[in-house]
């Protein structure tokens, strides 16, 4: 752990986080997260080290470890930045056999909605393989900037060619308006359930 201050600060910088701001977010005072960066301080509780992975919205790996271990889900919040644009996330590999519709080439991260969050189309403790893309590539749920939040559409494109937008609970899709951008596919989904 004798890096784990050097490492806090490269997030927090890469997360465009100001110590208060993360403070804030943590539940600690910002000289707190001095003395944590300069290493003054070197035994954190786990809770603690929690909060500031949610706050620094990267996997716990990632303060431990340098995220050296397997690919940990980074938290989906509505907020921007994308979870995978704040962190020095590393994104997986699918097989082929988990994406049999749809072949994509590229990064994939795997995400879960942070505690507190909901999603249309994806619940607490329910895993998404998301593709980043900006491009219209094949009818399905993308992950959507729409008026400065992130949420999860169904996208397909209307008898036109325009672009529409559909949430879980709306009755007809809504043309492409300029507030939306496309963000990523959603490429797999696994869904939590309880045994």
């Amino acid at each position: 752990m004798d890096t784990l201050g050097p490492r806090i600060k490269q997030l927090r910088l890469e997360a465009k986080l100001n110590k208060a701001a993360l403070a804030r977010r943590v539940g600690v005072s910002d000289v707190t997260i001095s003395y944590w960066e300069s290493g003054a301080i070197k035994q954190i509780g786990h809770e603690r080290l929690v909060a500031l992975a949610q706050a620094l919205n990267c996997p716990l790996s990632a303060l431990l470890d340098g995220g050296t271990s397997r690919p940990s889900p980074l938290y989906l919040r509505h907020e921007l930045p994308e979870p995978w644009q704040a962190s020095n996330s590393k994104g997986i590999e699918l097989p082929m056999e988990l994406t049999p519709a749809q072949r994509w080439d590229g990064d994939c991260h795997l995400v879960t909605p942070a505690p507190g969050e909901t999603f249309d189309f994806l619940c607490q403790g329910d895993l998404a393989a998301v593709a980043p893309t900006d491009i219209f590539r094949q009818p399905g749920l993308y992950l959507v900037e729409e008026a400065g939040r992130l949420v999860i559409r169904r996208v397909h494109q209307g008898p036109t060619g325009e672009l529409m937008f559909q949430g879980q609970n709306d009755a007809e899709a809504r043309p492409y308006t300029p507030d939306c951008r496309l963000v990523a596919k959603l490429v797999a989904l696994w869904r939590h359930e309880p045994l």
